[in-house]
């Protein structure tokens, strides 16, 4: 997150296939040798290291791909790009608990991935030619800006900045399921009958398998209707985005409440509701790059990751801890409001509060907790209605370079 800005500051100005190399190197290599350290220090320390890797690489990725292909071909392959993702998190979870599972330890997940790290580094560097910043968009030899002004000149970029407010959102949400959803849906598994010793792992690869399959899903999805629609209505990308988190809202809400009354139901609407906020993908990846110049566009990857990570993942998962710890204190020491009570209860005699059990108190306190990312849907959808107010202009400005840009030569077909 810290590092980001330094590998977009690098990107406007050198080698983008070499610096991606070393980032790819990098966290493959501290991934590996992080799985060794006994000691919490040391391995604190590798997986910083591993950050710093996937700093550079998440960094510049997007904005090579935009120097290659232009309008619906970029949204194409960037969709292509960013359903990695969610695609890469259900697959942790899955190589994650049957690798430990299988040689019992967990070591072995670090263990895996540095291999196809390594054979991705060789694809860089033998199969990956370098574009020049804005071939496609028959830009020539851009001026390159310093970074104070490059800095000034997104946030005055209203497009930009609401709608990197509204991805921070979609992180915080993400983030939060991340962490927390196995761990809900666990708890509320083996408060029903017959699934008293359910294990852990069975329902995290449950988890794993519908985050992946939503991701699958979502973000094509979102690329074909940002494709469709921008055609006719050129606000069309921010209001996906925006409708996206409005129905995954209570898609989500709803499997949380119902997390310990039912399990495949919960399932469908946990994936329905990961397909909808996994429509934003893509789509906010190709509005910072239509909206932005493309002399300053790793500047921007790197600024929006530092905000979303910020403001939204890098916290999430904590600050749904913390609070669920706060409740679950709140509860112990006093009645469970019949109000709470009733938002998950099927029927108002479900619940007797004075014969809660520790498990109950544990479950409730974390899914009244969860109950914070549906807020901040809501909030980023809101996010996203505003930007599409100013996302024509800044379309055409970042086309056009005003006055006070950098001036370019562009090339005449």
């Amino acid at each position: 997150m810290i590092c980001a800005p330094v590998f977009g500051y690098l990107g406007d100005r050198y080698n983008r296939k070499l610096l991606m190399a070393f980032g790819v190197f990098l966290w493959s290599l501290t991934t590996f040798v992080g799985s060794y350290m006994n000691d919490y220090y040391l391995f604190l320390f590798f997986r910083s290291l591993v950050g710093v890797g996937e700093a550079s690489y998440s960094t510049i990725a997007p904005t090579i791909i935009s120097d290659m292909f232009v309008k619906d071909l970029r949204s194409k392959m960037l969709a292509l790009f960013y359903f990695a993702i969610p695609v890469g998190s259900g697959l942790g979870y899955i190589i994650g608990s049957g690798t430990a599972r299988i040689l019992g330890t967990w070591h072995w997940g670090l263990r895996v991935t540095p291999l196809l790290g390594m054979l991705a580094v060789l694809m860089i560097l033998v199969f990956m030619e370098e574009p020049e910043r804005g071939q496609c968009e028959g830009f020539s030899h851009l001026t390159t800006t310093s970074w104070s002004e490059d800095i000034m000149l997104l946030t005055r970029n209203q497009s930009f900045m609401l709608s990197t407010a509204g991805f921070t959102c979609v992180a915080f949400v993400t983030g939060s399921l991340a962490w927390w959803g196995p761990n809900i849906m666990w708890q509320g598994l083996k408060m029903q009958k017959g699934y008293e010793n359910v294990e852990p792992n069975s329902v995290a690869l449950n988890f794993g398998i519908i985050a992946m399959a939503a991701g699958l899903i979502g973000v094509p999805l979102g690329s074909y209707l940002s494709q469709r629609l921008k055609v006719r209505y050129p606000k069309a990308d921010p209001l996906i985005c925006a409708g996206g988190l409005l129905i995954s809202a209570p898609l989500l809400f709803l499997g949380l409440a119902l997390a310990d009354k039912c399990y495949y139901p919960v399932l469908v609407l946990i994936f329905i509701g990961q397909i909808a906020l996994n429509l934003n993908w893509s789509i906010v990846a190709d509005i910072l790059l239509y909206v932005v110049s493309p002399n300053r566009r790793s500047t921007a990857e790197a600024f929006q990751i530092l905000i979303s990570h910020s403001f939204g993942d890098a916290g999430s998962p904590y600050l749904i801890g913390v609070i669920s710890e706060m409740l679950k204190n709140f509860f112990k020491k006093s009645n469970i409001p019949l109000l709470l009570a009733s938002v998950t209860s099927l029927s108002n005699n479900s619940l007797q509060i004075a014969d809660v059990k520790d498990n109950k108190n544990n479950f409730q306190s974390l899914q009244y907790a969860l109950f914070i990312s549906i807020i901040v849907e809501v909030l980023g959808a809101i996010f996203f209605f505003f930007a599409a107010h100013h996302i024509v202009k800044d379309k055409e400005l970042a086309e056009t370079e005003t006055p006070g840009w950098p001036s370019y030569t562009p090339i005449v077909n």
